[in-house]
């Protein structure tokens, strides 16, 4: 089949134009239609070790609904996540648990710090506690608040969709995964599973000699 240039219909009096471009046709960046099907298809990987866990509890249910920006499909295998929640306080025994299911994680990926006590240790600074999950995994938003409300939460992933819809996959580095330096927690999690030990962990529940 070929394309027939545009002819001139006469009805009656009046004269119509039909053309060979169909309106049917839209044309888009390829960077925002990827970033547009990764925004609205996120899969959390649910991390609650606390009262924010409560708040995340309550976005997702029915008054608050994350299935509007297509994320009710919880991944609670690292496998089939994208988005790690990390809902609550982190003490260093769940530090080299945190690290492991990040690196689990397929790429893209992207971290939520929800609340005060996740993001800077809250109220708990003491030498148990992580401050800041930032130390362990890398993180793109921070949700205010002790505990913050769904409705921060919800904005939060609203930001979190800003970022994504303003990535390239021209740049190279939006997907590298360095540490932080040589003496950060941001390390595999055998390191920090050694650098844990003194307060018990997953692996080693007591002091080992």
């Amino acid at each position: 089949m070929g394309v027939t240039p545009a002819q001139k219909v006469e009805a009656g009096d009046s004269t119509s134009l039909v053309t060979q471009v169909s309106p049917n046709w839209i044309t888009t960046r390829l960077d925002f239609l990827v970033n547009w099907a990764r925004s609205n298809s996120l899969w959390p990987m649910p991390f609650g070790t606390a009262c924010c866990a409560i708040e995340f509890m309550a976005t997702a249910a029915s008054r608050f609904d994350l299935a509007r920006f297509g994320m009710e499909r919880m991944g609670y295998s690292p496998r089939q996540a994208d988005v790690l929640i990390c809902a609550g306080r982190l003490p260093f025994k769940l530090a080299p648990v945190i690290r492991r299911i990040y690196d689990q994680m397929p790429q893209p990926k992207w971290v939520i710090s929800m609340g005060a006590c996740a993001s800077t240790g809250g109220i708990f600074d003491t030498y148990a506690m992580t401050q800041g999950i930032d130390t362990v995994v890398p993180v793109d938003v921070y949700v205010p608040g002790c505990p913050p409300r769904p409705e921060g939460l919800l904005y939060g992933i609203l930001l979190l969709h800003k970022k994504i819809r303003g990535e390239t996959m021209a740049d190279e580095a939006v997907r590298q995964e360095p540490t932080l330096d040589p003496g950060s927690l941001m390390l595999p999690p055998e390191h920090v599973d050694e650098l844990s030990e003194p307060f018990g962990n997953s692996v080693h529940q007591t002091r080992s000699a």
